[in-house]
């Protein structure tokens, strides 16, 4: 039976972390890659989406199981400390979730905690630029999962800490759940752009327009899971 608590608690986190731009931004960077280089070939668009994104999964899932065995591994002091391990999982939610509520506000490019940071930029946009296959795509995304990690790891470190008491086997129904929300943006743009609703350049003009309300989402849906675990309520 699915503990409805958790799949809260699971869901809004993975939400949080799904519409962050930061992913939407290097997922975007791909297609384009692969469009200059084959314009009359879709099906390749396709697969190097599916491919990137299937990257991303399996290393974040991978991340996710390190989280969770590295938790797992401080198990009787968590245990002792569980009261204070939650608060601290709980702010820790309710500060990432103020800075992206704050972007909202003040946005600037690459923002701490909430973004890619600006230096890590033009070796990704390097990185990328070499991509010419859907192989090339699903490679690419492992290595780029390492520059997603200041932008996107936050919601996922309060996510493992609260499933670490499930143990590896328990928790990892769980991680498959969570990547696969994190990675259902990313799935769906490739779908819209190889089925021609929109073209690449449309997509990333509306991540760019609405940049500002991406933040607000992830921050209200993180800061509310914060106040909901600091208050006990879940």
């Amino acid at each position: 039976m699915v503990d409805i608590l958790t799949l809260g608690k699971i869901t809004s986190l993975a939400l949080a972390d799904a519409v962050n731009p930061c992913e939407m931004a290097v997922l975007i960077m791909v297609l384009v890659t692969i469009l200059i280089q084959n314009p009359e070939k879709k099906r390749k668009v396709l697969f190097a989406g599916l491919s990137f994104s299937s990257a991303i999964f399996l290393g974040y899932l991978f991340y996710g199981i390190v989280l969770v065995q590295l938790f797992n591994s401080f198990a009787l002091f968590l245990k002792a400390n569980s009261l204070y391990i939650y608060r601290g999982l709980a702010i820790l939610a309710m500060i990432i979730g103020a800075l992206n509520i704050k972007d909202f506000f003040t946005y600037h490019p690459g923002s701490f905690a909430t973004e890619m940071p600006i230096f890590m930029r033009p070796k990704v946009k390097k990185i990328i630029q070499k991509v010419t296959s859907p192989l090339g795509a699903f490679i690419t995304g492992f290595v780029i999962t390492l520059f997603l990690l200041p932008c996107t790891m936050g919601p996922y470190i309060v996510a493992s800490g609260l499933l670490a008491e499930l143990g590896i086997l328990g928790a990892l129904p769980w991680l498959l759940y969570y990547n696969f929300i994190f990675i259902l943006p990313m799935i769906i743009i490739t779908f819209i752009v190889y089925f021609g609703f929109s073209r690449v350049e449309d997509v990333s003009g509306w991540k760019d327009r609405n940049i500002r309300w991406l933040h607000l989402i992830a921050g209200i849906l993180l800061f509310g899971v914060g106040v909901a675990l600091l208050m006990g309520w879940v």
